[in-house]
């Protein structure tokens, strides 16, 4: 009776989390000091949020709808952007090398915004899912009185 709300609950529960890796990415998007690494600062590494339903396949679906348990979604890992760092001419920052370069970032804003509207959609459209589900337990519960 409850697994709609759960299911809807743990994508809720997901896409939170990826708002705040993306988040976080904007916020270190000009991180030039992020790890040291054999000595050497590196910068900030862009990261992203894997996800997976909770039981994929057809036998556990069918097993799911044999013992009446729910699916849902679930965050997997948070990964590194394997992107190249962005190199900056920049020969007056205290950060660049030999030849005047900074590395930066493997951040891009405006992939972050898209991936960040993406995310805000999916978790309204869980809301709206999670609502319509309470309204109808809410229907039932009037239908027994």
């Amino acid at each position: 009776m409850f697994d709609g709300l759960n299911i809807s609950a743990s994508a809720l529960t997901a896409q939170r989390l990826r708002m705040d890796v993306i988040s976080s990415n904007m916020a270190n998007a000009d991180t030039t000091r992020s790890k040291l690494v054999n000595g050497k600062w590196q910068p900030y590494q862009r990261k992203e949020v894997e996800m997976a339903p909770i039981n994929p396949g057809f036998q556990s679906h069918l097993n799911n709808a044999l013992s009446n348990s729910a699916g849902g979604v679930e965050v997997k890992q948070i990964t590194n952007d394997p992107t190249p760092f962005k190199e900056v001419y920049q020969p007056e920052n205290p950060e660049a090398d030999k030849n005047g370069y900074v590395k930066m970032p493997n951040v891009d804003p405006l992939k972050e915004m898209v991936d960040l509207m993406s995310a805000t959609r999916s978790y309204e459209a869980n809301v709206t899912v999670l609502n319509a589900n309470k309204d109808m337990l809410l229907k039932a519960l009037d239908i027994g009185k």
